[in-house]
């Protein structure tokens, strides 16, 4: 991995393209790009190469496929060593798919995807808490998610 790879506004401009659709044939970026297909062939792999660009993705809408409530649970644990045991824990729960480490009230800050609250208690009481590294966790429930957005408003 090339950790000192300084990104352009040419790369910029390409990881735009990229995040609006991953798929997009190189060329046609080239074209909206005015440069050649080849010229974005190797900046892409040079940002691959440097850790920028890791795999593509789809992006998928949870409710509709049924995952009607999300929650974020803050969670405190007994003591600030347990946090890898319990990182480890949570990358085992499928209905976790976010978890940040962070400085502030909680020590693990999770985002939680179900499809109904019944669902969501279950998986509070019985996976979560169920862990025993945690003290105790604080739910917030998600009316709404009216921004969601990559990185790309900061690329320009």
């Amino acid at each position: 991995m090339q950790k000192d790879y300084q990104i352009d506004n040419l790369d910029k401009s390409i990881l735009s393209e990229l995040l609006r659709e991953a798929r997009t044939p190189y060329a046609k970026i080239a074209e909206q790009l005015d440069v050649s297909a080849g010229t974005i062939h190797v900046r892409i792999e040079k940002m691959r190469q440097a850790g920028i660009i890791k795999g593509t993705k789809v992006r998928i809408e949870p409710k509709a496929l049924g995952f009607d409530v999300c929650c974020f649970v803050g969670i405190f644990l007994k003591s600030a060593k347990d946090y890898q045991p319990v990182a480890a824990l949570l990358e085992q729960i499928p209905e976790v798919i976010e978890a940040y480490y962070t400085t502030g009230q909680y020590s693990i800050l999770t985002k939680v995807v179900t499809p109904n609250i019944e669902t969501f208690q279950d998986v509070l009481i019985n996976k979560l808490q169920a862990i025993e590294q945690v003290r105790s966790t604080e739910t917030m429930i998600s009316l709404q998610n009216p921004i969601h957005r990559d990185i790309d408003g900061l690329l320009t």
